[in-house]
């Protein structure tokens, strides 16, 4: 979408495209290569400023291969564009980096202190993308690096926050305050072609304009709450995660019981302004996971998904409980 955004632009000469497969783009020049190849410094030649979107947030990837194809591939992409001779990287991360907290401001400002810890699903290589960013103008003098910061990212996208809405009932967490803000793909990408055309500059938040409180959110979606104690909640979801039932730790939580909402003032200055409302992608969101079931963050199977409709949620929860108690029959078997 990015490229082609791009390459339809009368502000830009030229667009080349690298990948490890080839995209639809026509107008892009291509390049197969996976970025973690130092090799990318010969094909960035020529470029002013570099996009690098390339980051594995998969909710199934390994952690440990995933944090290194995420820090080796921005440390790569920065150095090679610091030898190529461009000026600007822009790089993509997350509001998540904000952190969840009950006393966050609400909106955030984008100068404010990065209080995430490593606890949620990529939030750590996020924060290390940070560091990287914030540490390669002092290391390669004349290049220069905008960081965007996009809300909860909807269009396309798997995230354990999406998934929050496959759940049969929206968890919530007894005494937290969720607020929530969404990001379009679509604003995402016009963002970022504001970053590419130098209209704006730094550490830039994006996403719909103000936000939903949980009970707007259980209005619109028509999906009722189940409210457990915060001990229950955030210790279930830390066993089921222990022990590889569910893909989502128990830190993707906390983006689920406290505001992390931004203010997105420094692309605002620049005359940019969101195409979407946070309810016109909440609906989107709804319709994309329609026929999706998810239970703890884990995708369940058509019958699983059965059986947890006809029960109900606190059922559904019963039987993953009863998972847990028969995993740890098994190991002390073995």
């Amino acid at each position: 979408m990015l490229t082609e955004r791009l390459a339809a632009s009368d502000e830009i000469k030229q667009v080349i495209a690298i990948d490890e497969r080839r995209g639809e783009c026509a107008a892009a020049q291509w390049h197969i290569l996976d970025v973690r190849d130092p090799a990318i410094a010969e094909k960035l030649r020529g470029a002013d400023v570099v996009v690098h979107l390339a980051l594995d947030l998969d909710l199934e990837t390994d952690p440990a291969a995933r944090t290194a194809y995420n820090v080796r591939g921005t440390q790569t992409v920065l150095t090679a564009a610091a030898a190529a001779g461009v000026h600007r990287v822009v790089l993509c991360t997350s509001a998540m980096v904000y952190g969840a907290l009950p006393d966050n401001e609400l909106p955030l400002s984008e100068d404010a202190e990065l209080q995430a810890t490593a606890e949620a699903t990529g939030v750590g290589d996020l924060l290390e993308v940070e560091r990287l960013a914030r540490r390669a103008p002092r290391a390669h003098p004349g290049l220069n690096v905008t960081v965007v910061r996009p809300a909860v990212l909807v269009g396309g996208t798997d995230t354990a926050l999406t998934r929050y809405f496959e759940s049969p009932r929206l968890l919530v967490v007894a005494g937290s305050r969720p607020a929530w803000q969404f990001c379009h793909v679509e604003d995402l990408c016009g963002a970022l072609e504001y970053a590419v055309l130098e209209k704006v500059e730094g550490e830039l938040a994006v996403g719909c304009e103000g936000w939903l409180e949980q009970e707007e959110v259980e209005e619109l979606s028509g999906i009722r709450r189940m409210e457990l104690p915060s001990a229950v909640a955030l210790g279930a979801a830390a066993r089921l995660h222990r022990i590889g039932l569910t893909p989502s730790p128990a830190g993707d939580l906390a983006y689920t019981m406290y505001p992390w909402v931004v203010s997105g003032s420094r692309l605002h200055d620049a005359g940019w302004r969101p195409q979407w409302t946070n309810e016109e992608v909440l609906a989107e969101l709804l319709e994309e996971v329609a026929g999706r079931h998810t239970l703890a963050g884990r995708r369940l199977g058509r019958k699983d998904a059965t059986a947890a409709g006809a029960a109900g949620a606190t059922v559904a929860l019963l039987g993953t409980a009863a998972l847990v108690r028969r995993a740890r029959k098994a190991r002390r078997r073995i």
